[in-house]
């Protein structure tokens, strides 16, 4: 039951993110457009009034004039609408995920003995303190004279970010890594939403009710953060779906990889923030397509040459034995390290059902699914996840010899 009842509060918690984080990002992405479309107005009689910029649009058969005032409307409007819930609810649902699936099955998902021996009370603190740490440096760093110099600021943000990537992962899981340097930049972007821009706009609001000028600080300020939120979505984004690729985070240098993608996604924005502008240089976009093919480059797996003492005596072992007495190693080995989580009803603490719904308890499930376990359990070293049951190598080079000897099928 206990299983079960976490395996709904995960479906239920996924979707209620998805859906919220769709409404936040939507409502990101449509303002900086609207921001970077907007005309001279018009009508003098606009100008007059403090507009600085509208836009019309004709969506699902009306037409709509969007206006922005330079500070303020000479008086406020009775309904005035914000958008910050959508960011909030963003984040409380993503932190509900993090804490059930991360830290309260930490010793899954979270910790890896291959990588670095911790306990589970140890290991959800650094990943708090990674959350917290990194909201008060980038903030901080804002609010500092290096704020004022955008170039700098977004050069020390890539080289400060690149090492927190590096020593996430030489901590925890490549999973656990990638999903808190996602967290991380998750918490700075409605960081800047709560502590910024929201206060901002407040006290913006609160002086043309009292009749006196705003200062102009909180729309500086507010415009800095929103940009870098619109850049920081896409590598949020990559993190937060990254456990559905174990080639990136289980690959030897996961942080470059994680970083290489980070940038290709910042920098696909850069371009079409450009593009909203009017024309834009390709450069932004040509350079993404490069790094993305330089990572997919670096990323292609080395063929096994054989040649370890591990692999070697393995491959003489498994090389005497007929195809029935090699499946049969290959079975227990499944059996004993895959199919504690693969079965019908795992028994794996932690799982009510199978991953991705793959089954390993027959011979037929086994070899219709040779490739997939060849693929994560030799090649990438994904699987069995944490090394929950101890795989040792000899037995990924047996299951390596056989799927290499044709016998899978």
């Amino acid at each position: 039951m206990h299983a079960y009842i976490v395996e709904w509060l995960n479906l239920l918690g996924r979707w209620f993110h998805m859906i919220t984080g769709i409404a936040w990002i939507g409502a990101s992405f449509y303002f900086i457009w609207l921001d970077n479309h907007l005309l001279t107005p018009k009508q003098s009689a606009d100008a007059d009034k403090g507009v600085s910029g509208e836009l019309w649009a004709v969506h699902g058969g009306g037409f709509y004039n969007s206006q922005k005032y330079q500070v303020a409307p000479p008086e406020l409007p009775e309904t005035l609408h914000w958008f910050k819930w959508e960011a909030y609810t963003t984040w409380l649902s993503g932190m509900f995920m993090l804490i059930l699936m991360y830290w309260y099955s930490a010793e899954i998902y979270l910790i890896d003995p291959s990588v670095a021996q911790l306990s589970k009370p140890v290991a959800i603190v650094i990943g708090f303190l990674v959350l917290l740490f990194g909201w008060i440096g980038y903030d901080a760093l804002c609010r500092s004279r290096i704020g004022n110099n955008e170039k700098l600021m977004a050069a020390i943000l890539i080289v400060a970010i690149s090492i927190i990537a590096f020593l996430l992962c030489q901590v925890f899981s490549g999973r656990g890594a990638y999903i808190h340097f996602g967290a991380m930049l998750g918490t700075i972007m409605v960081g800047n939403v709560f502590f910024v821009i929201i206060p901002g706009q407040k006290d913006l609001v609160a002086a043309c009710a009292a009749g006196r000028k705003p200062d102009p600080v909180h729309g500086i300020r507010g415009k800095q953060r929103s940009v870098h939120n619109t850049y920081f979505t896409l590598p949020v984004l990559f993190a937060m779906m990254s456990n559905h690729y174990a080639m990136t985070y289980a690959h030897p240098l996961n942080w470059l990889v994680l970083i290489a993608i980070s940038l290709a996604g910042a920098l696909i924005r850069v371009y079409f923030v450009s593009r909203h502008r009017g024309k834009a240089s390709p450069i932004p976009l040509l350079a993404s397509v490069v790094v993305l093919a330089g990572v997919a480059a670096m990323m292609v797996p080395a063929p096994r040459a054989g040649t370890d003492e591990i692999a070697t005596s393995t491959a003489t072992a498994v090389g005497n034995q007929d195809p029935q007495q090699l499946f049969a190693m290959v079975q227990g080995i499944v059996e004993q390290r895959c199919a504690g989580c693969h079965a019908q009803q795992p028994s794996q603490p932690g799982f009510l059902t199978a991953p991705q719904g793959i089954l390993l308890e027959t011979e037929a499930e086994i070899r219709q699914h040779a490739q997939a376990i060849y693929q994560q359990t030799v090649v990438l070293k994904a699987m069995p996840i944490g090394n929950l049951t101890r795989i040792t190598d000899a037995e990924r080079s047996t299951l390596a010899a056989w799927f290499e000897m044709g016998d899978s099928q």
